[in-house]
């Protein structure tokens, strides 16, 4: 019976392509190390030229202070020019972001996921709305104003003939007068 679904058998053995990984690898090394070396000796040059020999021995105290000013102030302006670069650069990448979400969206590919419900506690939503900001677990019940509410005062059912008998004559009107103070 043939198989028909089968590999095809490779027509270079086994351990013929394991020697020419190897060779590659090694060749793949090699020039590597040329790179870097080639880089090395590049940068050794252009740091030649570009920065001379310091001749400080012959330099007063005066010279060598003044010097150092010089420097400084060279130093202040190349970080400037850094500073300036690298806020071109963040505020390009900004908006090269922001363009390839809006070709994004124009294409249309974008799938909504699924929702599904989950139940989540307060504490793990803060954890995670507010990340590792929030260290102790919030306890919402305590801090909740507690309204207690007030009894209404039931007014003493009582004859209203001897309320009267009470308060009639002096006695019962400096009684009131006395209440209302």
């Amino acid at each position: 019976m043939s198989e028909g679904g089968s590999k095809p058998k490779p027509k270079i053995s086994a351990s013929r392509r394991l020697f020419l990984k190897t060779k590659l690898l090694k060749k793949a090394m090699t020039l590597l190390e040329n790179d870097i070396q080639m880089k090395k000796e590049e940068r050794e040059r252009v740091l030649s030229e570009r920065v001379p020999q310091l001749q400080l021995s012959s330099l007063s105290l005066q010279d060598l202070q003044n010097f150092c000013k010089e420097l400084h102030q060279k130093i202040d302006v190349v970080d400037e020019e850094r500073y300036d670069v690298n806020s071109k650069v963040s505020k390009c990448s900004i908006e090269i972001q922001d363009l390839s979400q809006k070709i994004f969206e124009l294409k249309g590919k974008m799938k909504r996921p699924a929702l599904k419900r989950v139940r989540v506690s307060a504490d793990a939503m803060l954890g995670a709305l507010l990340g590792s900001r929030v260290k102790e677990s919030v306890d919402f019940k305590a801090a909740l104003k507690t309204v207690k509410k007030e009894e209404e005062k039931k007014e003493e059912v009582t004859d209203w003939r001897k309320n009267v008998d009470a308060m009639s004559g002096m006695d019962g009107r400096k009684k009131m007068f006395n209440a209302g103070q």
